[in-house]
């Protein structure tokens, strides 16, 4: 989405985050915050923390805390102490104005991509000058090293029984041109029954090396134990699955197959079509799935052969679930949880429109993916511990149902 030239764009970028996460937007607040009074107490120090310099005209010795209250909620920062005192002025005077100046520097820095000219335009809002382009690329370094930490932490809370892969498509400026990429997400549930999301990448594009490198690299970073992978039919990814998650089955989520198998018959009958594929996944057993699985393609058989074929020839990626307790059919059997996550993810990304480069993506979404997991580490479990050991021993003795055909007099 693009802003009006006539619109004050740190103003109206400032509006469109502080309606977002408060969470997000306070520990961004604080990061830039801290950020912008360590740039300052370097330029009163006439050198950097740590740094030996002719120049230097005082030194730092440690932090003090001090709560700061702002619309985005309070905030604790860790204001640096020098030989002498210092305090930086804007924290005390003007606060309404600051306030939103600083908001207006973590919305711009955060969105854009970090213009260093535009930074340190609004930075002067807050009585601040004389910071540098290169202290104004550090701070948003320190965005990007949080982000960088998460995306590339150790995989320790597995085994990752099941795990589901999703992408969304952005645009981005690049060569002269605005291009598509895809983001590739990754989320699961751990050993103790909590969603995590595991790992995000970029590719130029949705393909089997984009989805076996990404793979790859979550398996390099500590990923075991995947009994199921659950994903729309990416082009590539069940060779990939192959490749780098022996072992691993595939579910191919319903509700994305359910719009793929409608486009096999009229729009007169998909509601009937539908509603009849429905019925496959009210059952109560794994062989009462199998066997209406079959009485469905049965029933489509005449009428609309395309469509039978079709859903025979999906049978085991559609039913996968059927191998795994009945307690998780519902949050195995398609990947509507990835797209509610998607969902927020592109409530972000709308108010950028066109990313400047591939590192300003990486660094919304990957904040915002990093915060999504903090969330949910306090939240309840997803899954319980007893079933999610239930599905692995299941798996392990090879208790998985077996196709068959219900007998004619049912099928008729």
């Amino acid at each position: 989405m693009a802003v009006n030239d006539s619109v004050d764009p740190a103003g109206w970028l400032a509006k469109q985050i502080e309606q977002q996460d408060p969470d997000l937007l306070r520990s961004m607040v604080k990061t830039m915050a801290e950020a912008l009074m360590s740039a300052e107490a370097d330029s009163r120090c006439g050198a950097g923390y740590g740094e030996r310099s002719s120049e230097r005209t005082n030194s730092r010795n440690g932090y003090r805390t001090r709560d700061w209250d702002t619309r985005a909620g309070t905030v604790e920062l860790a204001i640096p102490l020098r030989q002498g005192s210092y305090f930086p002025d804007w924290l005390l005077e003007r606060r309404r104005r600051a306030e939103q100046a600083l908001i207006s520097v973590v919305a711009t820095s955060y969105l854009l991509g970090v213009s260093t000219r535009r930074v340190d335009k609004l930075v002067e809002q807050l009585g601040i000058t004389g910071i540098s382009k290169s202290q104004v690329s550090q701070m948003a370094k320190t965005l990007d090293t949080q982000v960088e930490a998460f995306r590339t932490r150790t995989l320790d809370a597995g085994p990752y029984t099941f795990l589901w892969l999703d992408a969304l498509t952005q645009k981005v400026r690049e060569g002269g041109r605005i291009i598509n990429v895809h983001v590739l997400v990754a989320t699961a549930v751990n050993a103790n029954g909590q969603r995590e999301i595991l790992g995000l990448e970029i590719s130029s594009r949705e393909d089997g090396a984009g989805w076996l490198s990404f793979l790859r690299g979550l398996v390099a970073r500590g990923l075991s134990g995947v009994h199921l992978v659950i994903s729309d039919a990416h082009a590539g990814l069940v060779d990939a699955i192959g490749a780098c998650l022996p072992g691993a089955s595939w579910q191919r989520c319903r509700t994305h197959y359910l719009r793929n198998l409608l486009t096999c018959v009229p729009k007169s009958a998909q509601p009937w079509v539908a509603t009849l594929v429905r019925t496959i996944f009210d059952q109560d057993g794994p062989e009462a799935v199998l066997a209406q699985h079959q009485w469905v393609i049965d029933a489509l058989a005449t009428k609309y052969p395309a469509a039978a074929d079709h859903l025979e020839t999906s049978r085991e990626d559609l039913l996968a679930f059927a191998a795994f307790p009945k307690e998780i059919w519902k949050q195995i059997w398609f990947n509507n949880p990835q797209e509610r996550l998607n969902k927020e993810i592109r409530r972000r990304t709308d108010v950028v429109g066109i990313f400047p480069d591939r590192p300003a993506i990486i660094r919304l979404i990957g904040a915002v993916l990093s915060e999504q997991t903090d969330e949910w580490s306090e939240a309840r479990r997803y899954m319980g511990v007893e079933v999610l050991a239930k599905a692995r021993l299941k798996l392990i003795h090879g208790d998985t149902p077996t196709t068959h055909r219900l007998p004619d007099t049912l099928t008729a």
